[in-house]
């Protein structure tokens, strides 16, 4: 699979772009500030309509502009297919494909599949775990595309059961508890599918990282290569794994947790209070890995996502936004290494000199709001 084209109109910084592209390597070359990682984002956000820098819209859609639309061009063997999303912040975004309208603008998830690592990737190690978790939904979302229903609707169940969390707060027996019997259903349920669909993914992905990181941190000691993922559910799953037995382990849960919840206004028990722990040897990797333990984790886990895509299919589209200059030498051949042989690769670079000479392919110089082939 690979890009032949890229146009975008009022995306971020760019009234009008549109780029012809071809497989193997391309760099977009040019100094912080110019728009590089604008492009790949646009890329990015037509695979899984999310942005990696942002969690709305609003800053996708040029300054003074009403909407935006990225329009991508795939190949995959024999077929190609135009693919284009149209991003209206304050109203429903609206997706095509070949020039027809599709019904549902999350049907366009999964036709194009991508892995970018960037510099906020750190984030996977050192940061929340809502960094975690949403790392390992969009994977399994890309995997499985109608996995983006069940998260809009769990994410819409966790708002209006907090509402009536909220409401029901400090009021005692005062309130009229059958409505959010039925919000709990519904928690457990959608929650119940999403959790097995994190501990399938996490069992699948964790091999590849096991590996990716060996490769990645070639020069550590044997007990600093070994690297582990565990799910760390918000209550007791008592072993289960199938989505029918962890929404009865959520209600179990819920249940056990009520009085807390409605004492705090809020919802304790489920995905969204869920975590993935990243170890490194014997010792977490969040507080105690090094800079460059970190970056090598956080880079092992999106190669390893690459891995696990290519599995199901064809290779996804590979994205490395600005990484090099945070790699040193070693890290950076090794990661040149393993990327090399992707049909489709994307680097942002601020200078040339960044991008190792083994990933020398197509570039685009990108400087005063254009995009020019160098």
């Amino acid at each position: 699979m690979h890009l032949t084209g890229l146009a975008l109109h009022d995306f971020r910084s760019y009234p009008e772009v549109d780029l012809e592209l071809e497989p193997g390597v391309t760099s977009f070359i040019g100094a912080n500030g110019q728009g590089k990682t604008n492009l790949v984002e646009a890329i990015d956000y037509v695979a899984g309509l999310e942005s990696h820098r942002v969690s709305a819209d609003t800053p996708l859609v040029r300054a003074g502009t009403e909407l935006a639309v990225v329009r991508t061009d795939v190949r995959r063997g024999d077929r190609t297919a135009r693919l284009e999303v149209e991003i209206s912040p304050g109203r429903a975004n609206r997706a095509r494909v070949n020039g027809s309208n599709l019904p549902r603008t999350r049907e366009l998830i999964g036709i194009l599949r991508t892995v970018m690592f960037s510099p906020e990737d750190l984030a996977l190690v050192k940061g929340d775990p809502s960094d975690r978790r949403r790392f390992l939904d969009v994977l399994l979302t890309l995997r499985t595309p109608r996995l983006a229903g069940v998260r809009a609707d769990y994410d819409r169940v966790i708002r209006q059961r907090n509402t009536l969390l909220k409401s029901a707060r400090g009021r005692g027996d005062r309130v009229d508890l059958s409505t959010l019997d039925i919000w709990d259903e519904k928690l457990a349920a959608f929650g119940g599918e999403l959790v097995a669909h994190r501990l399938a993914t996490l069992a699948a992905l964790n091999p590849h990282a096991v590996e990716s990181y060996r490769q990645v941190a070639a020069a550590a000691s044997p007990e600093r290569q070994v690297v582990t993922g565990t799910y760390r559910a918000s209550t007791d799953l008592d072993g289960a794994t199938e989505a029918a037995e962890l929404r009865d382990a959520l209600l179990a849960g819920i249940a056990a947790r009520r009085k807390d919840e409605l004492d705090r206004g809020v919802s304790l028990v489920g995905p969204h209070r869920d975590e993935i722990q990243l170890d490194i040897g014997d010792l977490p990797a969040r507080g105690y890995a090094s800079h460059g333990e970190s970056w090598s984790l956080a880079l092992a886990l999106r190669l390893a996502s690459f891995r696990l895509l290519k599995e199901d299919g064809d290779d996804p589209v590979l994205i490395l936004d600005d990484v090099f200059a945070e790699l040193d030498g070693q890290r950076r051949d090794h990661l040149a290494d393993l990327v090399r042989d992707v049909e489709q690769v994307f680097i942002t670079a601020a200078v040339a000199e960044d991008v190792p000479a083994s990933l020398s392919g197509h570039r685009f110089t990108v400087a005063g709001g254009g995009v020019s082939r160098a």
